[in-house]
């Protein structure tokens, strides 16, 4: 048997034992991000092989915990692509003004970047006491660190010239205290977000949403994942309501498409239509 056969049998076997003991169903996500993921955290951890490795990851938990932070992508900064934010601002807050409170769904949030940087354009736009943020992932350790709202302090830089971009009206450093090499967000911008593990693959909706955020995370899940994700929200979003992708994803070919309008072209924000 070939190599790249056997690899493709030690994938599926772990990925089924990976359902069966934790929950966690990895089976349609795009199986060459996925190898390629699995490949560096063997070689890091020292592994051989997925075989070695899969018995320990299914029977210790501390080992399956690296594991998912190997498999799940956790990289992101806040203001990230700061035209879809200006948009954002622009375009799709004042239709959000008109609800008397809104529920927003931000799925597969990371470390809280994106939830932190809606915060802050919703507080500019006077709407954040009226809203009520879930910010879901699902490495619930990764969950631990967005709600403590702590970034490395050498980052902000970065985030503040993606916020000015994004059309900030005040100064990003308003929005953090710095403490030696670690900057912590206002507790303000924390107490409408509640951060919440979700598994896009096997969990419910949330129910009625006015504005659901996804983005650069369907690019990671194969056809049949991507179109449960996008029936999981199209299920949540009320008419009238938006669905935000990334910038390298989109609803052209998918189910629900014609059921959406793309509001500025290119920025990949959606607007659900009403019913005839």
């Amino acid at each position: 048997m070939d190599l790249q056969r056997l690899e493709e049998i030690e994938l599926r076997l772990l990925l089924d034992g990976v359902f069966e003991a934790y929950g966690y169903d990895f089976r349609n996500y795009a199986e060459a991000s996925l190898k390629r993921r699995l490949r560096h955290w063997l070689a890091e951890q020292g592994y051989a092989s997925l075989s070695i490795a899969q018995g320990e990851i299914l029977r210790d938990r501390a080992v399956f915990t690296s594991f998912l932070q190997g498999l799940t992508v956790n990289v992101s900064e806040m203001f990230r692509d700061p035209k879809f934010f200006r948009t954002l601002r622009e375009h799709v807050l004042p239709f959000l003004r008109t609800w008397p409170f809104m529920r927003i769904w931000v799925a597969g949030c990371a470390g809280g970047e994106e939830a932190y940087s809606l915060a802050i354009v919703l507080h500019e736009g006077g709407v954040l006491r009226r809203c009520r943020i879930y910010a879901t992932d699902i490495n619930e350790a990764i969950l631990d660190r967005a709600r403590d709202g702590i970034f490395a302090l050498r980052d902000m830089q970065n985030f503040t010239r993606n916020y000015q971009l994004a059309g900030g009206t005040t100064e990003f450093a308003d929005y953090y205290t710095a403490r030696y090499d670690r900057a912590l967000m206002l507790p303000a911008l924390r107490e409408n977000i509640l951060f919440t593990p979700h598994n896009l693959a096997v969990d419910a909706d949330f129910g009625e949403m006015h504005l659901i955020l996804c983005r650069n995370v369907l690019i990671y899940f194969n056809p049949t994942l991507k179109e449960r994700a996008l029936g999981l929200f199209d299920t949540a979003l009320t008419a009238g309501g938006f669905l935000c992708l990334g910038m390298k994803e989109t609803l052209e070919i998918r189910s629900i498409a014609a059921n959406y309008r793309e509001i500025a072209k290119g920025i990949r924000i959606y607007r659900k239509d009403y019913p005839d």
